[in-house]
């Protein structure tokens, strides 16, 4: 770990420390510690006064959690949030590694931030996130966008003060990129905006899945201590917040980790269910580590609402073994049927990768009868895409990109024909939304959530955006469902 000089003339050299896949993929048995701290040293709590930031954010839901943590941070610092790029005295991208088009459009992002640069040499452009951890993304960024000022990762977000200032004095791009993750920081400010809020729970992964770069960018799995996790949510609940989702690149590994506490993610999900929030949703999960004690908490209700979503990849046993995804078609389709049994009306939404290495024509199509045999109502789909420093890179892509696309297309056109079934069983329901604002396409229509995350468009006024509100479904699309507001119910649910 980085240790920052006290004298007054800094030794810059040691605010270079690019990522190493090498020591990325150990795992040591060193123990992690929790810090309680706070993370702006005094002397930088007004250096931002009467400055600009701007973050974008590529990615998942843990890289939308980072932006809020780095938001927070920089407001104490005294910066501004701005969405003018011209404004703006700092610019952070906070960045995804998980596909390549995810990388594509931040390296066509810089291009167009190099003309900001030129004209606004004080401008502090920096990178951050699952990209900065990886050898190749960093080297390329050294080499031909020199005007990036700032490198830093996913571990050390916490150090964001410190590396600003060092951008700010520095002539040397500031890099910073740890490949061991380090302790877990409980104090960090977070800024969050709206009804909606994310509690990371925990930390890293370590399935090793053969396709994914997840488990080097995130590093080793850490979970943060139950107290920690329940205060946290306590307090949200306290501020008024309606939902919040638990974080973790696989949230039912938690506590496997904590050493001498006999307390899994099904105790924490448990607890969570009696506080005062009125929903409660996790992402994402492992079908590996979904045991009968979650399922069984699942099952109460009450705040824990009736939507998982389940990563399957393939619905072939000898592609799943490929991917090292460590369960079979079998097993994971005994774990549907355990979670459907304990909540019939359960939906459950997916991960589907097609053309993975060598997959063949028949496995191919034991995804597509799996699709069928679950009835998903919705997926994320995916043409694979090689990582480099994965397994799955090293093996021969053999499936030819025509033969890719039309199995894409195949699988897309089966999903939103069980998408569509399924959401028109819900036609004359009576459903809750959670009411989160305006409609995207249609301002004259707000939008709101179910129970099992179902998008409804209704007619409503300004005032309902926020509350939870009855809706008669009475008419259903594939993506989404039109409702009729049942004006009686419009009022705020305790909470």
């Amino acid at each position: 770990m980085i240790k920052t000089s006290d004298k007054k003339e800094k030794d810059y050299s040691i605010y270079f420390q690019p990522p190493s896949l090498v020591d990325a993929k150990k795992r040591g048995k060193a123990e992690v510690e929790v810090r309680y701290e706070s993370a702006i040293p005094p002397e930088l709590r007004t250096f931002g006064e009467g400055k600009f930031y701007m973050i974008r954010t590529y990615g998942c839901q843990m890289n939308e959690h980072d932006t809020e943590v780095m938001k927070g941070l920089l407001e104490e610092m005294g910066y501004q949030s701005t969405e003018d790029k011209q404004q703006a005295d700092v610019i952070l991208l906070n960045t995804c590694a998980i596909r390549e088009n995810a990388e594509d459009k931040v390296f066509g992002e810089l291009g167009h931030l190099k003309h900001l640069k030129l004209e606004k040499p004080s401008l502090v452009l920096g990178v951050c996130g699952c990209m900065s951890q990886e050898e190749s993304v960093v080297n390329r960024i050294m080499q031909k966008h020199a005007f990036v000022d700032m490198i830093f990762g996913t571990h050390n977000i916490h150090r964001l003060p410190e590396l600003l200032r060092e951008s700010f004095f520095s002539k040397e791009m500031v890099v910073e990129v740890w490949s061991k993750e380090g302790d877990i920081i409980e104090n960090l400010p977070k800024k969050r905006e709206g009804i909606k809020a994310w509690v990371n729970i925990m930390y890293g992964c370590d399935k090793f899945c053969t396709y994914c770069i997840v488990p080097y960018t995130r590093g080793k799995e850490r979970s943060r201590m139950p107290q920690d996790v329940i205060a946290e949510v306590r307090e949200l609940a306290r501020q008024g917040f309606k939902e919040i989702t638990l974080l973790g690149q696989n949230v039912n590994a938690y506590g496997k980790d904590l050493d001498g506490l006999d307390y899994r993610f099904g105790d924490l999900m448990d607890d969570l269910n009696k506080i005062d929030i009125p929903r409660l949703r996790f992402t994402t999960s492992h079908p590996r580590d979904f045991d009968d004690h979650l399922i069984e908490v699942l099952a109460k209700r009450g705040n824990l609402v009736e939507h998982i979503h389940l990563p399957v990849q393939s619905g072939s046993t000898e592609v799943l073994k490929r991917m090292s995804r460590k369960y079979n078609r079998e097993q994971y389709l005994e774990l549907v049927g355990k979670i459907k049994a304990a909540i019939p009306d359960v939906v459950l939404t997916t991960d589907i990768i097609v053309g993975f290495p060598g997959e063949t024509d028949e496995q191919f199509e034991d995804t597509m009868s799996l699709v069928q045999a679950v009835e998903f109502d919705s997926a994320y789909t995916f043409i694979y895409s090689p990582r480099e420093g994965t397994p799955a890179a090293g093996m021969e892509d053999n499936v030819p990109p025509e033969v890719k696309k039309a199995r894409l297309h195949r699988l897309n056109e089966a999903l939103n024909e069980i998408s569509f079934k399924r959401n028109r069983e819900l036609q004359g329901q009576v459903i809750e939304l959670l009411v989160e604002g305006e409609s995207k396409n249609n301002p004259e229509m707000l939008s709101g959530r179910s129970r099992t995350n179902k998008l409804v468009h209704f007619e409503g006024g300004q005032h309902l955006i926020g509350q939870f509100v009855q809706v008669k479904i009475v008419d259903t699309l594939t993506w989404y469902l039109k409702g009729e507001l049942i004006e009686e119910s419009a009022q705020v649910q305790a909470g």
